[in-house]
């Protein structure tokens, strides 16, 4: 085994989920991510956790989509409910086996059965807010994953395990040094109300009078950086386009620009995949709505790789979630989309909060 996933696993268990002896710990994932489950599940074990694993195999999504009836599309089980009652620390790993299985899929349908898990995300959303349930999302290198980002296998492995620090000699050292830093931009950021974006073809303003900035160390993500909150919903005004294309579900879209009034998308178009893109806003209310808005801060992430978990960290961007809020952030709209599509600020750019410039060129200019 590659040291480095003992390595990720231990930070993940320690560090990120703070396993302890009898939580029940869930790990989920396609079993090409088989090493570091095994990895992981040791160290919980070894921590005294139960823990339980859920394996994916290929295939199952497409067909899902292609037969599933509306009344398939919409049943929740009640057994995925009681694992978000239940589970006390969560594991995802994404491990791809194809990051295009679901191109080709219905949108309207994958719209009506992300719909009707909305009750499921606000749960599972309230559980993370509260503490109750530890959750965190990680990556294993699979050949679809480092093919999307344009690297070989061996490349992309040095760029997961690098962008969380798992060279160092102690990562949670280095994770600890992230969180002094950025937990000083959230008190700076939590003291304005109002906020202005502009850069190019961006021109975006919001209010976040009374929400909470969130440091991400580490806990949710890894790797991590950014720091996020949940503006007003009826507050978001103005313009974006989105420098990236925006990814979920294993659809690309791209140029997506989106225009604001009172909190709400008015007009969305884009240069490619713009049926898909509707589609998700159209699925319920709350989806055209902004759920969160936040600045990357890892600044040893410096290329665009498909893969959100990366692409939203980019030190010197900013991300815009179309759907729900992040309870923590103080946020208030529910819906069961929460799509994060990334804007470069790097060149041409500026942010000001109440007035005051406070982010220049993607750098921060706070004390």
């Amino acid at each position: 085994m590659d040291p480095r996933i003992k390595k990720l696993a231990q930070v993940m268990c320690h560090y990120s989920l703070k396993v302890k002896r009898n939580n029940l710990v869930m790990i989920s994932g396609t079993y090409l991510a088989e090493p570091l489950f095994q990895a992981f599940y040791e160290e919980a074990l070894l921590a005294g956790a139960h823990v339980k694993t859920k394996a994916s195999i290929s295939g199952l999504s497409d067909i899902f989509y292609k037969y599933a009836t509306r009344k398939q599309l919409t049943y929740i089980s009640e057994m995925d409910m009681l694992e978000i009652e239940k589970i006390d620390a969560m594991l995802s790993i994404f491990s791809d086996f194809n990051t295009r299985n679901l191109t080709n899929a219905d949108p309207k349908k994958m719209a009506i059965s992300q719909s009707a898990r909305r009750e499921l995300m606000k749960r599972f959303m309230e559980r993370v807010a509260e503490g109750s349930l530890r959750w965190c999302g990680t990556a294993f290198p699979t050949q679809a994953l480092a093919q999307d980002a344009e690297m070989s296998l061996s490349e992309y492995e040095d760029f997961v395990y690098s962008a969380g620090k798992l060279d160092h000699r102690d990562p949670v050292a280095e994770w600890q040094k992230v969180s002094k830093w950025q937990q000083k931009i959230c008190n700076w950021l939590g003291k304005r109300k109002k906020f202005r974006i502009v850069g190019k073809d961006t021109d975006i303003a919001f209010s976040a009078k009374g929400r909470k900035w969130i440091n991400c160390d580490g806990m949710e993500n890894f790797p991590d950086g950014e720091v996020f909150t949940g503006p007003i919903e009826s507050s978001v005004e103005g313009h974006v386009h989105f420098s990236y294309p925006a990814c979920l579900y294993g659809r690309e879209v791209m140029d997506v620009s989106l225009t604001f009034k009172n909190g709400k998308v008015v007009e969305a178009n884009a240069l490619k995949g713009e049926e898909f893109l509707r589609a998700m806003l159209d699925s319920e209310a709350g989806a055209r709505y902004v759920g969160e808005i936040a600045f990357g801060t890892n600044y040893d992430l410096r290329r665009f790789t498909r893969n959100t978990l990366f692409d939203e960290k980019i030190g010197g961007t900013f991300h815009l979630a179309v759907g729900a809020s992040l309870p923590e952030s103080g946020g208030k709209n529910i819906a069961a989309l929460h799509w994060d599509m990334v804007c470069d600020l790097r060149t041409q750019s500026e942010a000001y909060a109440d007035g005051e410039l406070f982010h220049k060129n993607g750098k921060f200019l706070i004390e």
